[in-house]
């Protein structure tokens, strides 16, 4: 997926300005697409000289005027084609994963601090994600098909998160476990000063 297909998602859903659309992607679109707001107004020029979009000047009082694009034929045909194309299983790189793992040949205990604060940022992601589907979608027996289609995106990322916590939290407790034997063992980590070593 480029950029541009996110851009005209959201475009479809409601024809904004360009600091609005990168809003969006600060508020919402973000949960399965990120882009800094120099990246969003980039692409946006580009998909407006290729017709992907149109845009409006709008006249507003006491403040500048203002560009509202929204997605043009051209652009609609192009994410229509693009619906239509096999999606790859992403894989994923997981540099926290292969510190856990690390952690074996140094001290598991050093790892505490990270992992929680990987796992507070996670709980404040869950928190906002949670509050975003009370204000947004506070009748779940009342959606339309794109809120329906925009709730399931928002579902799985929260359930991502709860995953994602819980496994911090196993995480967590494995270092902390392994952090307790390492302190009743001995500096050669077989036990303690009365521990015998060399098996007699």
């Amino acid at each position: 997926m480029a950029l541009e297909h996110a851009i005209l998602v959201s475009l479809l859903e409601q024809p904004g300005s360009g600091y609005e659309l990168a809003r969006r992607f600060d508020r919402s679109i973000g949960r399965f697409w990120t882009a800094t707001h120099q990246q969003i107004y980039k692409v946006l020029r580009r998909m407006e000289a290729d017709d992907w979009v149109a845009a409006e000047e709008v006249t507003q009082d006491g403040r500048p005027d203002k560009k509202v694009y929204s997605a043009a034929g051209a652009g609609r045909a192009a994410l229509a084609g693009w619906l239509r194309e096999p999606v790859e299983p992403e894989s994923v790189r997981h540099e926290l994963a292969v510190k856990i793992r690390a952690a074996a040949f140094d001290d598991p205990a050093a790892l505490i601090s990270e992992v929680e604060r990987h796992r507070e940022s996670h709980a404040a992601l869950l928190a906002r994600y949670l509050h975003g589907e009370q204000r947004d979608f506070p009748d779940l027996t009342a959606l339309d098909t794109r809120q329906e289609l925009q709730h399931v995106v928002l579902r799985g990322g929260i359930e991502y998160e709860r995953m994602t916590l819980a496994w911090l939290d196993d995480v967590l407790a494995t270092l902390h476990r392994l952090a307790a034997a390492a302190g009743s063992s001995g500096p050669d980590g077989h036990g303690g000063p009365d521990h015998p070593t060399d098996g007699g």
